[in-house]
C-alpha cells in the first residue's frame, strides 16, 4: 500500500538532489561560455553583458560580485605559468612584457574562489599601472614570490595553488572589436622553494 507512494518519493528525493548538485557543479566548473584565452591569461567579456548566457548570470550571482561594464574594463586570471604548470606559492614567478592599452590595470594573487591572498603585513600583495617599474620601452617586471626580491616584488603565501588577477580599467580590450592582437605578459617560473 504505502510502496508506491515511497518509491515516488526516493525518486523525487534523488531527481531534486541531482538536479542541485549539476547546477552547483555547473556554477563551480565555469563563469560562462564565450571565454578568451591569451598567453594564458583567460577572459570572460560576455559575462559582463546583459545578454550572458544563464551560467554566467548564475555565476556572477553566486559570487555576489559586479563585474564591469563592457566600456568599463575586463578582469584576466591566470593559473598557470608559461610552461602549464600551476602556480604555487611555494615557486617563485616573473611577470615581463607589457599590458594592453589601458588607461590603469591591477595585479594580484588570489584563491581559487578569487579572494585576495594576504602574504603578511605591510607586504606588497597588489601592484597596480601607476606604481610598477618600467623601462625606456614600457615593458615591466614583476617578481612573484614569498621572498622580497629588489624591483617590482608581489608577496604570496606559502600556500598551495593560486591564480592571478589582472584587471585592465577603462581599455578598448574590453569592447569585441578589441580583442584581437592583444599582447599579455609572460608569467615564467624562476625557481622552487626559495
Amino acid at each position: 500500500m504505502f510502496r508506491a507512494p515511497l518509491i515516488v518519493a526516493i525518486a523525487l528525493i534523488i531527481a531534486f538532489a541531482g538536479g542541485i548538485l549539476s547546477a552547483l557543479s555547473m556554477l563551480n566548473a565555469s563563469v560562462g561560455f564565450g571565454a578568451i584565452e591569451v598567453a594564458g591569461w583567460r577572459a570572460f567579456p560576455a559575462a559582463q553583458m546583459a545578454s550572458a548566457d544563464p551560467y554566467a548570470k548564475a555565476h556572477r550571482a553566486k559570487g555576489g560580485r559586479l563585474l564591469y561594464g563592457s566600456a568599463e574594463g575586463l578582469q584576466f586570471t591566470a593559473l598557470r605559468d608559461a610552461q602549464g604548470l600551476t602556480l604555487t606559492g611555494t615557486c617563485a614567478y616573473r611577470m615581463s612584457g607589457r599590458t594592453p592599452t589601458t588607461r590603469l590595470w591591477t595585479l594580484y594573487a588570489a584563491d581559487a574562489d578569487g579572494n585576495p591572498l594576504n602574504a603578511g603585513p605591510e607586504l606588497p600583495t597588489a601592484k597596480n599601472s601607476q606604481t610598477v617599474l618600467r623601462r625606456r620601452d614600457g615593458t615591466f617586471d614583476i617578481v612573484i614570490s614569498r621572498t622580497a626580491k629588489a624591483g617590482n616584488w608581489l608577496a604570496i603565501p606559502d600556500t598551495g595553488a593560486f591564480q592571478l588577477v589582472l584587471t585592465l580599467l577603462d581599455t578598448p580590450a574590453a569592447a569585441s572589436t578589441g580583442l584581437s592582437g592583444l599582447s599579455m605578459p609572460v608569467i615564467e617560473q624562476i625557481g622552487c622553494g626559495q
